[in-house]
């Protein structure tokens, strides 16, 4: 079993250490794009999961377009179309209404689980990252492409599919801690050790639906019990308590 808070050394060591050795800056400007930086925001207030963090697992996991900014046709839990029933790990999720409604599904009840994530320190935020990807590379002692690829923590060696890893295969997509380099400096938003600015934090639970995380609770409408205050029905309560009170 791998050592999570090891590993988070680990991360936090390397990210402290690490230089780009691609480009990051075009793929940054899709991520902090003010409309597609409210979609991942509104993802974030049901999941507490910050946004720049769903932004790029968003990169890495569903097609690009042909500008290069990442689908919101796909599934954030693994690229498949999310009207559609998913066919890939995790498979048998939705149909879903929404991408976001999707996305909150993939944060709150798949594995890893990442609504249930609270360190959001950077090692915390790549180690929850790498478990998104799996814990192969770390169970290997190498830095994970999914993460490092990109930088010159990542040379090659890569998982080609499920359980086959190839020590020449080298990951093209950009990795997580670079495309988080590049948002940062963009973006004055992207801070990382910040708690989300929506505290309702969801708590995960296995299902096929995803969990929306309730507002705080309203004050109950008006009735004849609990009359609006200044209402005819308040002056009607308050002289007939003043009445009771006399009598007793």
């Amino acid at each position: 079993m791998t050592n999570l808070v090891a590993l988070s050394a680990t991360e936090d060591r390397r990210w402290k250490a690490a230089k780009l050795t691609r480009p990051f800056d075009a793929s940054a400007r899709h991520l902090v794009d003010p409309t597609a930086k409210a979609r991942y925001k509104a993802v974030s207030s049901r999941t507490g999961v910050p946004w720049y963090v769903i932004a790029v697992i968003h990169m890495r996991e569903c097609p690009t377009l042909r500008d290069g900014s990442p689908s919101f046709d796909h599934s954030l839990a693994q690229g498949d179309r999310w009207n559609q029933k998913s066919i890939h790990v995790p498979a048998g999720r939705g149909p879903f209404k929404s991408w976001e409604d999707c996305a909150v599904d993939a944060l709150v009840n798949c594995a890893p689980y990442a609504a249930r994530w609270k360190d959001w320190s950077i090692g915390g935020i790549l180690t929850i990252l790498e478990q998104y990807n799996g814990l192969g590379y770390a169970n290997r002692g190498i830095a994970s492409p999914y993460i490092w690829s990109g930088t010159d923590q990542y040379v090659r060696g890569k998982y080609v599919a499920d359980g086959r890893f190839d020590p020449n295969a080298v990951d093209q997509q950009l990795g997580c801690a670079g495309l988080l380099m590049a948002m940062a400096v963009l973006d004055r938003e992207v801070v990382f050790g910040a708690t989300p600015a929506n505290d309702n934090t969801a708590t995960a639970t296995t299902t096929n639906k995803p969990v929306v995380v309730a507002h705080p609770t309203a004050a109950p409408p008006p009735s004849i019990t609990h009359p609006a205050p200044g209402s005819l029905g308040a002056w009607v309560a308050s002289a007939l308590a003043a009445l009771f009170r006399k009598a007793a």
